[in-house]
C-alpha cells in the first residue's frame, strides 16, 4: 500500500486545513472516516465470502470422498453376503430328501406354531399368544402384565397418610 508516515500525514492535514478551511474540516474528516470504515468492512466481507467459498469447496470434496468410501464398503459387504449366501445354497442343495446332509437320520419333527398352540376347540390360546411377546419389549413399551382394579390402583399411588392429630395436642 501507500507508505504514509507521520510527516506525510501532517503535510496532508495542513493542506486540507488551508484548502477546506477550519469550519468545514471536522465535517469532512468525519465523512472521510465513515467512507474509510465502509471500505474496510466491504473488504473484510469480501475476504470472508472468499474463505467461505473455499471451505465449502473443501467440504464438497470431502463429502464426495466419504460417499465413495461408503459405496466401496457397501459393495464389499454385498459381495461377501452374496458369496456366503451362495455357499450356503450350495451346501443346502447337497442335502438328501430327508432334510439332513448325508441322509443318515430322519429330520426331527418340529410342530408348527398353529398346531402346537391350539386349544381343544381349535381356537388359539390367548395366554400363549400374550406370552409370545418378549418381556423386554413389554417393559420398554409399558405394556401391563396384569390387570389391576381402579380402587387398587388409587390405593397403590395414594401418598401415605399420617395418623390424625387430636385437637388438644
Amino acid at each position: 500500500m501507500i507508505d504514509l508516515g507521520i510527516s506525510k500525514l501532517a503535510l496532508i492535514g495542513a493542506v486540507a486545513l488551508i484548502v477546506i478551511g477550519p469550519e468545514r474540516l471536522p465535517k469532512v474528516a468525519r465523512t472521510v472516516g465513515a467512507l474509510v470504515g465502509r471500505a474496510q468492512r466491504y473488504i473484510s466481507d469480501v475476504k470472508a465470502e472468499v474463505s467461505r467459498e473455499v471451505e465449502l469447496d473443501e467440504l464438497r470434496r470431502m463429502r464426495t470422498e466419504f460417499e465413495d468410501a461408503a459405496r466401496d464398503v457397501e459393495r464389499t459387504i454385498h459381495k461377501e453376503v452374496n458369496e456366503q449366501a451362495q455357499s450356503l445354497n450350495e451346501a443346502l442343495s447337497g442335502e438328501t430328501e430327508t432334510g439332513v446332509p448325508g441322509g443318515d437320520a430322519p429330520a426331527p419333527y418340529v410342530p408348527s406354531w398353529d398346531s402346537a398352540h391350539k386349544m381343544h376347540n381349535g381356537r388359539k390360546s390367548w395366554r400363549v399368544k400374550q406370552a409370545a411377546v418378549p418381556k423386554w419389549y413389554k417393559r420398554q413399551n409399558n405394556v401391563r402384565g396384569w390387570a389391576q382394579s381402579g380402587a387398587a390402583r388409587v390405593k397403590r399411588h395414594r401418598p401415605a397418610t399420617r395418623p390424625a392429630r387430636s385437637f388438644f395436642e
